[in-house]
């Protein structure tokens, strides 16, 4: 009896599978897709029904000929890439190229993990292939083909060669350019908070807000009515007029799907998604596992249901009865909300064996992919948890007529917080743990006041998105689909349309201008609700209930008369320059302000005969901020700031004869031990903003958040760092001793 084909997408599975399927499987990886539409031109006929011209991508010539050899001797060809879209495209177009080589059957595998029970399930029950899957990926590959391949050439006419768009990624760049400008149009109001300082008969002392002015809720807006009110209630009587208490649940929280994979990666652990998904998609190819063998430690990791397969849910609670204690373990399984578009066969991100906990496995795996490991382990046990039961107290204190309230929470049982607690974007992770604890005093009881303290606060605007805010967003907009994600926001940072400063993403000059540019010739095409109807309509290929072909024709109609338009009318950005006042100091000709690859430029109008380029600062730069204190170290000529493509520097007057440069300082002394230098704004590779010292290499101190010049009142550190969170504002802790106020306070 011959051998079977087992035709798997990435290399890495082939050793895991081995170990499963035995010695009557040859196994084969087509390490990725293995045709594509061709680079160097559109590649699909508009005219014949949007037929694509797929090719064999460059470079997979050896790995098709290798496949195309096995299956010749195969008996039977299995084709097992991944369950998704992108995976049936690839089985499709195996599939298209083994049939006329082989008299066995061509089976379609599916397995969402590489155990060997599902793996061998999947192959005593195969399918076919899914053609309405096909027809949905193909459309989407070919809807984005369009888009990029039309819109592109106009960019690099109109602006420079190797500009992009595309379908989704600009309207994620829409997303970020749109928050910016939320942010730039905001007014701030001034508002007060009053706290006080209150011991009752019984420790500890507690602090509670103004609330009320007699029954109406107060609004503190002027720092003279916070005087007011302080100078009212300093040498008054405070009743505790009212206690409430009330138990309350706080719920488990679903296992994984891909973007709250993402999101929770980024908030605990720092990763990028495509750091994410780099790593999960290795643990689910397989790892060692001492006693195990290779074994893949998760289920797949594109997905956007929330749903465990009932064997495993089985699984888990057995696991919890005998970790935990019946009394953690729900009367019935939990279960949880699935999104109307998630894909059913489908699990949620879970591990494939719940028994192989995180703890033995991290000294044996790399840090990164232990710390995620972790994460998607603790998740999953803790979804089939019972709810945490915490006690909540509050208390209504009365001085004249205003209204203090002060709340209180101990948790009574730890339920589903004994194993994970989530983290939120204003905490990032902060235990749940950190509840206030209010004493144990009757109703009517006199309070003492020990402090009160008026505080000054203003609203803030929305935030600029962190990586993983805007996953959160894409996600709740329809925009993309789980295995997308990543790949959209990595997109629009190489292209340097968006740039990371202090962990959040800000639209880059360059990224501003084609998002405008966009936006006035293609405004059917960028908005969030167009993006997220295109991909219901994909959805609905997939379930055979619309035609691929004539999904595509309603785009292209009114997509080509937009195309047409914007040839004509779109602004010719090349064509513009800007005059100066400065000479060319190699030719003598008047130099100009034009448009590159990253934004401004000054150039020689003598181009191209004379190709002299200096930077210039953006049209934000301040005129006013140009001299800079102090003289040249090397020619005692004045300084000045100049503004390059990662910030404002200090820079020689006397540029280009002297090429001196100095970082700008905070203010702030290296407060590393007999070091001279002082703290200054630095760029990571990644282009992260952080802060280190101006005599780097000689002096390593760093810290990624921005020091102040005050030393901390409790530890005499030298310096503070300022934090901001989303509810509080900006605040100012010692990164020593974690004592911390509010910036109005400083």
């Amino acid at each position: 009896m011959g051998k079977s084909l087992l035709i798997v997408e990435s290399p890495t599975k082939v050793d895991t599978l081995k170990k499963i399927v035995g010695k009557g499987f040859v196994i084969k990886a087509t390490v990725g897709h293995l045709k594509d539409l061709p680079k160097k031109k559109l590649g699909v006929d508009i005219e014949n029904d949007f037929k694509p011209d797929y090719i064999t991508i460059r470079g997979k010539g050896k790995i098709l000929a290798e496949l195309k050899a096995a299956a010749k001797k195969a008996d039977d060809i299995y084709l097992a890439p991944d369950p998704d879209r992108e995976g049936e495209a690839i089985a499709y177009h195996i599939a298209n190229e083994m049939k006329k080589l082989t008299k066995g059957k061509i089976y379609r595998v599916m397995f969402n993990e590489l155990t060997k029970k599902a793996v061998t399930e999947a192959i005593k029950n195969p399918t076919e292939l899914n053609t309405n899957k096909v027809n949905a990926q193909q459309a989407r590959r070919i809807l984005d083909r369009l888009v990029g391949y039309k819109i592109s050439p106009i960019l690099w006419k109109k602006v420079h060669r190797g500009l992009s768009a595309g379908r989704v990624q600009s309207v994620a760049l829409k997303m970020v350019c749109d928050r910016e400008k939320e942010i730039q149009d905001f007014k701030q109001e001034e508002y007060w908070t009053i706290t006080a300082d209150l011991k009752g008969s019984q420790e500890p002392e507690f602090q509670a807000k103004l609330f009320k002015l007699d029954q109406e809720k107060m609004e503190v807006t002027q720092e003279e009515q916070a005087l007011e009110i302080v100078q009212a209630v300093e040498g008054g009587e405070w009743i505790l007029e009212g206690i409430t208490k009330k138990e309350r649940k706080r719920n488990p929280v679903a296992p994984f799907i891909t973007s709250t994979l993402q999101q929770e990666a980024s908030r605990k652990l720092n990763f990028s998604p495509k750091k994410t998904m780099m790593l999960a998609q290795r643990l689910y190819e397989g790892l060692t596992v001492e006693g195990k063998g290779t074994v893949g430690l998760i289920t797949y990791m594109r997905t956007d249901s929330t749903r465990l397969a009932d064997e495993a849910v089985g699984n888990l609670r057995d696991f919890i009865l005998d970790k935990f204690g019946k009394e953690y373990i729900p009367a019935k399984p939990n279960t949880y909300k699935v999104k109307k578009s998630a894909q059913e066969a489908h699990e949620a991100i879970r591990p494939t064996d719940f028994s192989i906990e995180p703890k033995p496995l991290k000294d044996k795996i790399e840090k990164d992919l232990y710390r995620l490991y972790e994460l998607i382990w603790l998740r999953a046990v803790s979804s089939q948890m019972v709810p945490a039961i915490l006690d909540t107290t509050q208390f209504d204190i009365r001085s004249g007529k205003y209204l203090f309230r002060a709340n209180g929470s101990v948790i009574k049982f730890m339920g589903c917080l004994q194993v994970y607690v989530e983290a939120t974007d204003e905490d990032s992770g902060a235990s749940a743990r950190d509840d206030k604890i209010l004493p144990d005093l009757p109703k009517g009881e006199k309070l003492h006041l020990q402090k009160i303290l008026p505080e000054q606060h203003f609203t803030q605007p929305p935030p600029r998105f962190t990586e993983a805010l805007l996953v959160k967003a894409l996600e709740e907009k329809g925009v993309g689909r789980p295995s997308t994600y990543a790949s959209i926001i990595s997109v629009i940072k190489d292209r340097d349309y968006v740039r990371s400063e202090d962990k959040r993403l800000a639209p880059t000059e360059l990224g501003n201008l084609v998002f405008e540019l966009l936006m006035e010739n293609f405004p059917g095409i960028m908005t969030e609700e167009f993006t997220a109807h295109m991909e219901d309509q994909l959805d609905l290929i997939e379930e055979g209930k619309i035609e691929w072909v004539e999904t595509l024709k309603t785009f292209y109609v009114p997509f080509e008369k937009d195309l047409a338009e914007a040839e004509k009318k779109m602004r010719d950005i090349k064509s513009e320059v800007e005059e100066t006042d400065e000479v060319c100091e190699k030719c003598g000709q008047p130099m100009i302000i034009k448009w590159g690859r990253f934004g401004k430029f000054m150039a020689c109008s003598g181009y191209p005969e004379c190709k002299n380029t200096k930077e210039v600062g953006g049209k934000d730069e301040d005129p006013d901020a140009v001299k800079a204190e102090g003289n040249c170290d090397k020619c005692n000529s004045p300084l000045i700031i100049k503004v390059g493509r990662f910030g404002k520097f200090i820079a020689c007057s006397a540029y280009p004869d002297c090429k001196f440069t100095k970082p700008i300082s905070l203010g702030v002394s290296c407060p590393e031990t007999d070091c001279k230098g002082y703290v200054s704004t630095r760029r990571s590779k990644k282009g992260r903003t952080f802060y280190g010292c101006s005599e780097y290499p000689n002096c390593t101190f760093t810290s990624w958040d921005k020091p102040i010049a005050e030393s901390c009142p409790e530890c005499d550190n030298p310096y503070m760092v300022q934090k901001w969170k989303k509810n509080e504002g900006e605040s100012i802790m010692c990164p020593k001793c974690s004592f911390k106020k509010s910036t109005e306070a400083a």
